[in-house]
């Protein structure tokens, strides 16, 4: 069977294609990638289609459900308990985490330093990710939640794997300057797009801010610090970079930062084609 596809559900807006599209191309490759979405209880029944694959990438809500179908994890996915990217060889499958590359190489592209104060909003998968990986650099790690036994779960596994105290706070509660405010929850995410995770005076007072959104391409988070002279990055450098990180694995592909800026913008644009189709 061969080929490349990006599981989860829904998948209705997914970018993934076109982005490993061009992925492809960059390479030389004429690999084919597409959408396959199956509700979350046919997961067990798709993974020989699974094994039959290149490689496959992985959203919601597979991400930790996938595990136990694995045959091996990278030290990548092991660290974050989750994985996005599968290789497969010989029907083997091995499990990887390039969602965490993605955000560092942002972080790198927009010189914003881990090493600093560190708000990570939401503490689902991927804040989580982002808490454990600000950590590692050198955080000093405030976590903000809605609901706040989550917060406080996610604590305590950091300060236990890592030796370190770890703040919580509720969003709303949120009263101090940080040096970097990094938005892990979904909210400002189209269509919901007027409003933001924090209170706006707190991104104001950030030495940085940075949204893993990418739909729209400046939220409403981004859009307070836009206004507030606060050097701010969306999501979907993030996105591009992780997709890359994906075919690095897959192929041994390199690209250059210059390749993966322009893809940015090409994704960025064609964001802005559908949002004024949509309009019309």
């Amino acid at each position: 069977m061969g080929g490349y596809r990006l599981i989860g559900h829904p998948l209705g807006h997914s970018m993934s294609p076109q982005i490993h599209e061009r992925l492809f191309a960059l390479e030389g490759r004429t690999d084919s990638y597409s959408l396959f979405p199956f509700p979350p209880d046919k997961l067990e029944t798709q993974v020989p289609i699974l094994r039959g694959l290149e490689g496959f990438n992985i959203t919601i809500p597979y991400k930790q459900a996938i595990l136990p179908f694995l045959d091996s994890l990278d030290d990548s996915a092991a660290l974050y308990g989750a994985v996005n990217t599968v290789r497969v060889q010989d029907g083997r499958m091995t499990g990887y985490n390039t969602d965490c590359d993605g955000f560092l190489r942002t972080m790198q592209a927009h010189g914003f330093s881990l090493k600093t104060s560190v708000c990570v909003a939401g503490a689902g998968g991927v804040g989580r990710m982002f808490a454990i990986e600000a950590v590692r650099q050198g955080a000093e790690l405030t976590i903000a939640v809605r609901d706040l036994s989550k917060g406080q779960a996610l604590a305590r596994e950091i300060s236990e794997r890592f030796g370190c105290s770890v703040q919580v706070s509720t969003l709303d509660a949120l009263d101090r300057p940080f040096g970097l405010i990094i938005n892990a929850t979904p909210v400002g995410m189209s269509p919901q797009t007027g409003i933001s995770p924090l209170p706006g005076p707190v991104t104001a007072r950030a030495g940085a801010v940075f949204d893993c959104i990418y739909n729209p391409r400046e939220t409403r988070l981004l859009c307070d610090a836009r206004k507030a002279g606060v050097p701010f990055a969306g999501g979907m450098e993030m996105l591009v970079w992780q997709a890359a990180v994906a075919h690095e694995i897959w192929h041994g592909s390199q690209f250059l930062p210059a390749q993966i800026d322009l893809l940015v913008d090409e994704m960025n644009a064609l964001l802005d084609r559908k949002a004024g189709e949509a309009d019309a």
